[in-house]
């Protein structure tokens, strides 16, 4: 895919905006392997190791890398829009493998040899048509193969919509720097304390009932510079959906290429989903 052919794209705005995110992170993943395993699953490793895999979107491949350093594939290929293919790159490097490739292209009209596996972990909801992105995912699915996908969702996030994405629509338009450290650093500290304060009086069950509670538990293991990070891609996006459980029913049913017997939708943290299945026509 050319320069031009990129920037012509819909979601050339948003991919971009994502790298000026993942071209200033610390080195290596962002994520723990946990954080990994939770995304990935139900799948694990025995169903991905010695598997040609194909992520959509792969960012700066914080997920790539404990798919090649840890679940052993045959062979990973990263696929992203922006100039996050810069550090995506220097990020696998570091895990002394050879079986992976970052190709710089748009996961919507991308089509390559199809794959045991494609997966697409937060990012169908920040493209102009996320079904259509979905589409791409099956494109690239082998028959008899996997796809797996993660998005927001409709459900459980009234307080983000309420108080984030207005604030998104404009700070997606400031300079990257000025996003980062001062609007999402201040946004997100009055959430950092009430994500360690839940966590840490977790033993009271009145307290499950209170906004985020299942996401608090979750990202209250990390420390305040990963809330910052995660506020920031929340910001810094251009275009955000929130989708319903219905609605991600309706794209597995409309496509006769999955197998209805094996789709699945997992809730995750009380505020997104998990869904995947295998392409058998």
């Amino acid at each position: 895919m050319t320069a031009v052919e990129q920037s012509q794209s819909e979601d050339y705005q948003t991919a971009q905006a994502f790298a000026s995110s993942w071209n200033h992170t610390a080195e290596g993943s962002s994520y723990t392997l946990d954080q990994f395993e939770d995304w990935m699953h139900p799948l694990s490793k025995s169903d991905l190791e010695s598997k040609n895999v194909l992520e959509l979107g792969c960012g700066n491949a914080s997920l790539g890398f404990h798919l090649v350093s840890s679940w052993n594939p045959n062979s990973y290929i990263g696929i992203d829009l922006g100039d996050s293919v810069i550090s995506a790159k220097s990020n696998l490097a570091l895990t002394e493998k050879a079986n992976w490739q970052v190709l710089q292209d748009d996961l919507v009209t991308y089509k390559g040899d199809p794959q045991d596996l494609v997966y697409c972990i937060g990012v169908l909801h920040h493209l102009k048509r996320p079904q259509t992105g979905f589409q791409s995912v099956i494109n690239n699915t082998k028959v008899g193969g996997s796809f797996h996908c993660w998005v927001y969702g409709a459900e459980g996030n009234a307080l983000v919509k309420f108080i984030v994405e207005p604030t998104r629509k404009v700070a997606c338009r400031l300079p990257w720097w000025l996003t980062k450290h001062v609007i999402a650093a201040s946004m997100v500290t009055p959430f950092f304390l009430y994500a360690k304060a839940l966590k840490a009086f977790r033993r009271h069950s009145f307290l499950q009932g209170l906004p985020l509670y299942e996401y608090s538990q979750w990202i209250a293991k990390r420390e305040y510079s990963f809330f910052k990070q995660v506020a920031f891609d929340q910001l810094v996006s251009p275009q955000t959906a929130y989708i319903s459980k219905a609605e991600l029913e309706k794209w597995m049913n409309d496509d006769e290429r999955i197998d209805p017997n094996s789709t699945y939708i997992v809730s995750r943290n009380g505020n997104s989903w998990k869904f995947g299945g295998k392409r058998y026509k």
